[in-house]
């Protein structure tokens, strides 16, 4: 297991500046986002799709640095009821699998996606009740007229190319949960499964660690994101966690996003660590900065600090003198 962050948050500086500043302060592996809301300041699709002369131009940088690529980053949503949309949001998405395959990286993080609650509709619709009726009517269009097709072609083409497709569970999109995340990979298939991101479960009220196990039981976690929220009672009791304040209301919210160990503590994050290496995951815990409260360098270096202590302190088969 080895920390690693997604890039975007140093996606103003030249890819080589954020891999000298990475390896300085410890980061094994970068997650290089490539298009989608996360953008491709460091990976241009276009500029390495196919181009055999550039990709070994971007391998050697990496091993300049002995810089793991622990994913690539697409996220977007291509079952979005606007054609144009879901078109080019699912262009990029087989772009960054063909892409993943040919830079032997195993991975691809990205979201579910969100459809209208029925044809016709240009609007994406998050259902969170069955009631009126018309809402579960909607849900079950959208799970079995839009996703499932989509998700089920998505995972064959994902076994073609070698290569696991990593759903962050966010609300405001179809999969938000752990449950949702299985009904997908069923539908799916083995290459689709999680990218484990715990900031958006806090404030739905679940517990990681289970979640954590459920999902590890039927190996469906491909990736993880470091990222911590902090919850603020005082807030929530009058208007409940979901909160549609802007992020930058800090004062008003009753959540934000913040570094590792700022919404929850070190305990927490070594309770998180030793529960992935129980399930069976080795893979990198990739920070992922939205936290509007510090600089990105500071909270990156925050979070490597911590989560560097959390890995070595659960390390088994070692004495550690804490």
């Amino acid at each position: 297991m080895q920390v690693g962050v997604l890039t975007v948050v140093l996606g103003g500086e030249p890819l080589e500046d954020v891999l000298d500043y990475l390896d300085d302060i410890g980061v094994g592996a970068v997650e290089l986002g490539c298009g989608g809301f996360v953008g491709d300041d460091h990976l241009a699709t276009e500029d390495y799709l196919d181009d055999e002369e550039a990709q070994a131009d971007l391998h050697e940088l990496l091993e300049e640095y002995d810089m793991d690529v622990s994913a690539l980053a697409t996220h977007n949503n291509p079952i979005h009821p606007n054609e144009e949309r879901a078109a080019q949001a699912d262009e990029e998405l087989r772009d960054a699998i063909r892409l993943a395959s040919q830079l032997d990286v195993n991975t691809v993080t990205t979201f579910s996606g969100l459809p209208g609650g029925a044809p016709g509709d240009e609007t994406p619709n998050w259902i969170t009740a069955p009631w009126p009726n018309e809402h579960g009517e909607a849900l079950e269009y959208q799970w079995e007229e839009v996703a499932i097709p989509y998700w089920s072609e998505i995972g064959e083409f994902a076994e073609k190319h070698g290569v696991d497709v990593a759903i962050e569970m966010h609300p405001n999109m179809l999969v938000y949960e752990p449950h949702s995340m299985m009904r997908l990979r069923e539908a799916g298939g083995e290459r689709i499964g999680a990218n484990f991101d715990p900031s958006h479960l806090y404030w739905q009220g679940i517990e990681i660690t289970e979640a954590l196990r459920f999902l590890g039981a039927e190996g469906a976690i491909h990736h993880f994101h470091a990222k911590d929220t902090g919850l603020y009672e005082s807030n929530a009791r009058t208007k409940g966690y979901l909160d549609t304040a802007p992020y930058t209301d800090e004062s008003d919210r009753s959540w934000l996003f913040r570094s590792v160990g700022y919404g929850h503590g070190e305990k927490h994050w070594k309770d998180i660590v030793s529960t992935l290496r129980m399930i069976g995951y080795d893979g990198a815990l990739s920070i992922e900065h939205e936290d509007s409260l510090t600089s990105g360098r500071e909270g990156l270096e925050k979070a490597v600090d911590l989560l560097d202590r959390a890995i070595f302190e659960t390390t088994p088969g070692e004495a550690h003198w804490v």
